[in-house]
C-alpha cells in the first residue's frame, strides 16, 4: 500500500511563488482563440497562464519539478525559441538556468492549439554517474473561479481507475484528495468548458490532481514508487527528465470536448514502422454473461462453449472473440498468477485459433500482468506460435514509474510479435495508443461489468463518462447489454446480468465511447429472439464501425444528456443518451454540411427492450427532433440517398 507522504514539498518554495508578474510572451493558437503565456516570475520560478477568447482561463500558475537531493534554485531566462509541438499547434521553448555558479538548465515548452493549451518541463541530461530523484512537482492550475467540475476521487494510489465522475466544485478539492484524469470543469461563461489531463509519459510517474492549500485551483501529484513512497521517479542524470505534457483541453460547448485530440497529438509519434497488420473491430466476449450458452451442455470454460461464441462472432461479422480469465492453467496457492503458457485441462488454443480462422474470426486471450512481468518474451512467443491476435492484460491497478515502464516494454515487444493489446484495471489514456498503434483499447473506466455486482453504472454515469473519460482516449466499456430493465426492476446478478438503460441507450454507446476494439457485452443468446431471429438492434451493432474519420459533439448539457456524431467514409453515425429524465431534444444537422440524407433511427420504444424504428430523409440545414425515455437514448445512421 502506498502512503500519501509529503516528503519533498518543502523544496518547492522557491519555484512556487507567483505573486509577481513574469517577464513573458504569449504563444497563440493558429486560429488565435487560445493563448499560453509563459515566463519567469520575479521570484525566479516558471509560471504559465492560459487565455481563451482574450479572457483568462487559467491564472498565472507555478510550474516546477521537485528533487530530493539538490532542489532547483532561482531561475534566470537564457533564451526563447519558437517551435511546432504538434500539427495544428504553435509553441515556444523557454530556457532558463539557475542563478548560481554552474547552475543547471531547465526548459519549459508550451503548446497553443485551436482546442487547448499545454506545457511540460525538460531538465537536460548531465554528465556523471548520479541519479535524478524526483519527489514531485510544484505545478498548479490556478483559477479565480470556483468552477463546477466532474471528477473521479480515489482513496489511495493503488486502485483500478474505475469510478464515477461525480460533480465537485473546484474549491472543494483538498490536498488529500486523489482525483483521476481528466477533471472536466465548466466556467459558467456561456458553454465554456475545459478538462485537465496529461500526455506523452515515459520514464516518469503518472499524475493525479489534488486541491491546493489556498483553495485556488488544483495541483499535480505524482504517483509514488512502491519501493519508496517519498520518491516518484528515479533515473540516471545522463538521461533528461521530461514531464508529460500538462494539458488543458478547451471547448466553447461541453459536448465539443469529445472532438479534442490533444492527448493524441502531443503523444510521442508512432514507433511502429509497419501498422498494416493492425485491424480494429468488434468482438464477442463471454465473461460478462458468465459464458451463458443454453444450447451447450455444461457450458463454461470448455471447447464447446468457446466454439459457440466463435460461431456467433462469425455469423455477426465480428472480427474477434476475446477469451477471458479461465482458459489458462491455475496453480494451487492463493494469489498465485495463472500459468498463461499452459491451457487448462481440455483447452486446446491452437485448435480454437484454427476453428475461428475458418469462420473469419481471430482469438484474443486474457492474462494477468504479473504472469507477463519477467517472462514477456516467452509468453508472447508462445502465443504468437499459437496464432493468437491479441492479449487482454488485467489487474494492473498502478500508475507509478515502474508500471509506466512495463506498458512501454509490453507494447513495444507485442508489436514485434504482431500482437494487439487491451489493458484492464489500467490507468487512463495518456496517448500511448499513438506511440504504439497496436494498443487498441484500455479500461481505466467503470464499464458494463459493474452491473454484475452493483447499481453504479446508471444512465447518469454513462452521460458523465461521455463528458470526461471518453474525451481522452480509447475506453473499453463493453457496451451492448441486451437485458434492459428499469432501475426499479434491476438487481445485480450473474450470469445473465441486466442493465438499467434502454436498448437504444446501449446502441448509442457504440458511437459515444471510442474503442478500436469494442467487445459486445452480452451472450449470443441475448442477440436472438425466442424464435431464432436476430433481436431488435442487432442490425445497428453489425453496421457500426469502431474507428472514425471525423467526430462532432453536436448537442447536450454537461452531465445531463449528450449527442455525438461520428463519420466513417460517407456515413454519419449519431449516438445520444440521457440520464434518468425523459427528454425531447433537437439535434442540429449542420455536421452533414449539405444536400439531402436518408436517416435510419433506433429510438426508445414503450419498454426498455423495445426499439422504435424510423426512417426518413433530412437536409443538412435543419434539426431533427428526438425523444429519449428516462435512462434512454437514440442511435442513428445518415447516408446519401
Amino acid at each position: 500500500m502506498f502512503l500519501k507522504g509529503a516528503f519533498g514539498l518543502a523544496l518547492a518554495v522557491i519555484l512556487d511563488s507567483c505573486s509577481k508578474p513574469a517577464v513573458s510572451t504569449v504563444s497563440l493558437s493558429p486560429d488565435g482563440t487560445i493563448g499560453i503565456d509563459a515566463g519567469i516570475s520575479s521570484a525566479g520560478a516558471f509560471q504559465v497562464s492560459i487565455q481563451h477568447h482574450d479572457k483568462t482561463l487559467i491564472s498565472p500558475s507555478p510550474v516546477g519539478i521537485l528533487l530530493a537531493d539538490r532542489p532547483f534554485r532561482s531561475l534566470v531566462e537564457t533564451g526563447r525559441q519558437a517551435f511546432v509541438p504538434a500539427f495544428g499547434c504553435s509553441g515556444e521553448r523557454l530556457s532558463a538556468r539557475e542563478k548560481v555558479q554552474g547552475g543547471r538548465m531547465v526548459v519549459l515548452e508550451t503548446s497553443a492549439c485551436d482546442d487547448g493549451a499545454a506545457f511540460r518541463l525538460i531538465v537536460p541530461a548531465m554528465a556523471g554517474p548520479g541519479k535524478w530523484r524526483v519527489t514531485g512537482e510544484s505545478t498548479r492550475f490556478v483559477t479565480a473561479r470556483n468552477d463546477a467540475c466532474l471528477g473521479v476521487r480515489h482513496a489511495e494510489f493503488f486502485n483500478s481507475h474505475e469510478g464515477d465522475y461525480r460533480p465537485v466544485r473546484l474549491r472543494a478539492l483538498t490536498h488529500d484528495d486523489l482525483y483521476d484524469l481528466p477533471l472536466t470543469c465548466a466556467t459558467g461563461q456561456a458553454g465554456e468548458t475545459y478538462a485537465l489531463t496529461e500526455s506523452n509519459i515515459e520514464n516518469y510517474a503518472a499524475a493525479y490532481l489534488t486541491g491546493t492549500a489556498s483553495g485556488d485551483g488544483v495541483s499535480i501529484r505524482l504517483t509514488p514508487r512502491p519501493d519508496d513512497d517519498r520518491l516518484a521517479a528515479i533515473l540516471p542524470v545522463r538521461q533528461p527528465i521530461k514531464t508529460p505534457w500538462r494539458i488543458v483541453m478547451i471547448a466553447d460547448r461541453p459536448e465539443r470536448l469529445v472532438e479534442n485530440q490533444m492527448v493524441q497529438r502531443l503523444a510521442a509519434k508512432s514507433r511502429l514502422a509497419d501498422t498494416t497488420w493492425i485491424q480494429p473491430g468488434k468482438a464477442a466476449w463471454g465473461w460478462w454473461s458468465g459464458l451463458l450458452a443454453p444450447d451447450v451442455p455444461n457450458a463454461g470454460h470448455n471447447m464447446a462453449t468457446y466454439r459457440r461464441y466463435i460461431d456467433f462472432a462469425g455469423r455477426m461479422g465480428l472480427r474477434y472473440y476475446v477469451i477471458d480469465q479461465g482458459w489458462a492453467s491455475t496453480p494451487s496457492g492463493r494469489g498465485r498468477p495463472a500459468d498463461v503458457l499452459t491451457p487448462a485441462k481440455g483447452i486446446d488454443v491452437p485448435e480454437l485459433v484454427e476453428y475461428a480462422r475458418r469462420r473469419g474470426v481471430r482469438i484474443w486471450l486474457w492474462t494477468d500482468w504479473k504472469s507477463l512481468d519477467g517472462r514477456m518474451d516467452t509468453v508472447l512467443a508462445r502465443w504468437q506460435g499459437w496464432g493468437v491476435a491479441g492479449m487482454k492484460v488485467d489487474f494492473i491497478y498502478r500508475q507509478d514509474q515502474a508500471v509506466v515502464g512495463f506498458y512501454h516494454r509490453l507494447l513495444a515487444t507485442a508489436a514485434q510479435r504482431r500482437m494487439l493489446i487491451n489493458m484492464h484495471a489500467a490507468f487512463v489514456p495518456r496517448g500511448l495508443e499513438t506511440t504504439y498503434p497496436n494498443f487498441l483499447t484500455q479500461e481505466g473506466a467503470m464499464g458494463n461489468e459493474y452491473n454484475r455486482w452493483s447499481r453504479k453504472v446508471t444512465a447518469g454515469y454513462d452521460v458523465r463518462a461521455a463528458y470526461t473519460r471518453a474525451t481522452i482516449g480509447p475506453m473499453d466499456y463493453t457496451p451492448g447489454g441486451f437485458r434492459n430493465v428499469t432501475p426499479a426492476a434491476f438487481s445485480p446478478q450473474a450470469p445473465a446480468p441486466e442493465v438499467m438503460t434502454t436498448r437504444a441507450h446501449q446502441l448509442a454507446l457504440f458511437v459515444l465511447y471510442p474503442s478500436p476494439l469494442t467487445s459486445l457485452a452480452d451472450a449470443p443468446v441475448a442477440y436472438r429472439t425466442s424464435d431464432g431471429r436476430w433481436a431488435p438492434g442487432v442490425t445497428f451493432l453489425r453496421d457500426v464501425p469502431t474507428t472514425w474519420d471525423e467526430t462532432r459533439g453536436i448537442a447536450g448539457a454537461m452531465g445531463e444528456w449528450i449527442a455525438v456524431a461520428r463519420r466513417k467514409g460517407n456515413r454519419w453515425y449519431v449516438g445520444a443518451i440521457t440520464d434518468g429524465r425523459t427528454r425531447a431534444v433537437s439535434l442540429p444537422l449542420a455536421f452533414l454540411k449539405d444536400g439531402r440524407w436518408t436517416v435510419r433511427a433506433w429510438l426508445d420504444g414503450t419498454t426498455p427492450t423495445a426499439l422504435d424504428r424510423r426512417t426518413g430523409e433530412v437536409g443538412a440545414t435543419g434539426t431533427l427532433g428526438v425523444r429519449m425515455s428516462a435512462n434512454g437514448g437514440a442511435a442513428l445512421i445518415f447516408e446519401r440517398p
